[in-house]
């Protein structure tokens, strides 16, 4: 197949990992820098442009959107599909996973376990948002955001109210998060591609930080899933409409807990795990390739 994997940088651990795998399995693959296409609208031939050339000869493109070019980078994928390429990640479902908001009512919709959270934007009622959550302390998130940026940890009644009001004030969209004491600064990512677990790490924070993002310096650790955690991971994956992610939970004394579904997930988790969770995005490539994209029934 000729394969085109959407990339910001080509360089990175990830990128190159597909490239490897399809090309040891006799692909044909270019890497381009979405943010540096652009496109052209005519009746019956929208167009996909870079280093002023029409890209042509696709048969299925890989995505990897970085969190702040969301919006051009799905636009570039939804001007393949409009060309009916396949794609391993709908640019809808894209959108959907950068948006905490949404993640959140497509997860509870669907009855996945996820920590009690309550969205809030102008509302000065902060004393009612905390006794939603049981208390302090609790987790601020900005509504969008990923790698564990954006995200504060208040610990006191005083602590959260600041920072409501500072968000308030500036009228910025966020979420307020009951804080699980049993699951501080420990995580589990499962990595998900085509409705299997292929892959799954406990991420633990070196310090004290309350974040175990390993962009935030976490440490990875193997790790095996329960029959439902496991089950939690496939249930969130499809609730996003997402058939590659990482779907990141907590171990709470209620069950797993679900805190994000990550659209573009690194690859991390090959070097701690020894499994090769690029191969099997490659095999899905494969798939999706001969047999076309799946309909998205998720919704935006």
């Amino acid at each position: 197949m000729n394969i085109v994997i959407l990339s910001k940088g080509p360089g990175n651990y990830s990128t190159k990992r597909l490239k490897e795998v399809a090309l040891a399995r006799g692909h044909s693959v270019r890497v381009i820098n979405y943010a540096k296409c652009y496109v052209t609208l005519e009746s019956g031939h929208p167009a996909v442009h870079y280093k002023g050339e029409e890209v042509t000869n696709v048969d299925i493109i890989i995505p990897r959107i970085a969190q702040n070019l969301t919006k051009y980078g799905s636009a570039i994928v939804r001007q393949f599909e409009m060309q009916n390429i396949p794609t391993t990640t709908s640019s809808i479902s894209i959108v959907r996973s950068r948006d905490k908001l949404r993640s959140m009512q497509l997860l509870t919709k669907a009855a996945v376990g996820i920590p009690k959270t309550v969205f809030v934007r102008e509302t000065a009622d902060f004393d009612g948002v905390l006794e939603q959550v049981g208390g302090a302390p609790v987790i601020i998130k900005v509504a969008r955001g990923t790698h564990g940026n954006g995200v504060v940890l208040a610990e006191t009644r005083k602590a959260a109210l600041a920072v409501m009001q500072a968000f308030y004030v500036e009228s910025v969209n966020f979420l307020v998060q009951e804080f699980i004491q049993e699951s501080a600064g420990v995580d589990i990512r499962a990595f998900v591609v085509n409705g299997k677990v292929v892959a799954s790490m406990l991420r633990q924070s070196l310090d004290d930080d309350f974040r175990s993002n390993l962009h935030q310096g976490g440490e990875g650790i193997v790790v095996k899933l329960t029959d439902e955690e496991r089950r939690s991971a496939q249930k969130a994956a499809k609730a996003m409409g997402l058939t590659v992610c990482g779907v990141d939970m907590m171990r709470s004394a209620r069950g797993p807990l679900i805190l994000e579904v990550n659209s573009s997930p690194g690859f991390g988790i090959e070097m701690v795990t020894g499994r090769k969770v690029a191969d099997k995005i490659i095999e899905y490539a494969e798939i999706v390739g001969k047999t076309g994209r799946r309909k998205d029934k998720i919704g935006a």
